[in-house]
């Protein structure tokens, strides 16, 4: 997706000629008014990616190519309590049932939203209330269980063993309708992985649960991020 808007500004170049420098001007000349952090996501990233395969390939020299640096803001907050109870309530007023089941999901097994939206019929077992997330992040099956209200939402869905339990294909729909819910119901937009993944580990520590148990319901290795 990113690389479409990165091949044209280098052309035909050799992958050996291009420098550290080059790509960060890119990214300048790319986008202008961006964030430090849309830079480094949508060109720096992406381009490190192909030079450093080409040096893999043995094409070039190893490129090393500093990020833009992002200065600290504020700590995101994640859902509460309260902002869900409302946004279930309205979502549940419009008729998206599906949204409900998949933001309580992911509130409540710490799933991302891509583990989320691949879930299939045939993964999930309502009787022994646990579900299975198919190539995840980590590239290994994570099972979750699943609490009983979750169980009876997901229960009314009547999902086939080949079908999505959750019907939604691609993250940006599933952020369009979150964000569209919020406007209904008068409430402060926030995305899929604040509502879903941020939440349940913010839960989870302020109930009590201990970094390791809640780092291993929740598929992190890295202790460093999750407390981030």
């Amino acid at each position: 997706r990113y690389l479409a808007r990165i091949l044209p500004r280098f052309g035909d170049r050799q992958v050996a000629g291009i420098t550290p420098m080059e790509v960060r001007s890119a990214a300048i000349e790319l986008l202008p008014d961006a964030s430090p952090s849309t830079r480094n996501r949508t060109v720096i990233t992406p381009t490190r990616a192909v030079l450093y395969h080409a040096h893999e390939l043995g094409w070039r020299l190893p490129a090393r190519i500093r990020l833009f640096p992002v200065p600290r803001g504020q700590a995101v907050k994640p859902a509460t309590r309260r902002w869900t109870e409302r946004f279930i309530e309205q979502a549940d007023a419009d008729g998206l049932l599906h949204l409900s089941a998949l933001v309580l999901f992911m509130q409540l097994t710490g799933a991302r939203v891509s583990e989320a939206i691949n879930l299939l019929g045939r993964d999930v077992d309502l009787g022994r209330r646990t579900a299975v997330l198919r190539k995840t992040k980590t590239e290994v099956d994570s099972r979750r269980y699943l609490p009983d209200h979750l169980v009876e939402r997901m229960r009314a869905l009547r999902v086939g063993p080949d079908d999505r339990v959750f019907r939604y294909r691609c993250r940006f729909s599933v952020n369009e309708r979150i964000a569209a819910v919020c406007a209904r119901a008068g409430l402060p937009r926030l995305s899929s992985h604040r509502v879903g993944r941020h939440a349940f580990a913010t839960n989870a520590l302020n109930a009590g649960v201990s970094v390791r148990v809640a780092m291993e319901a929740g598929g992190w290795r890295s202790s460093a991020i999750f407390l981030e």
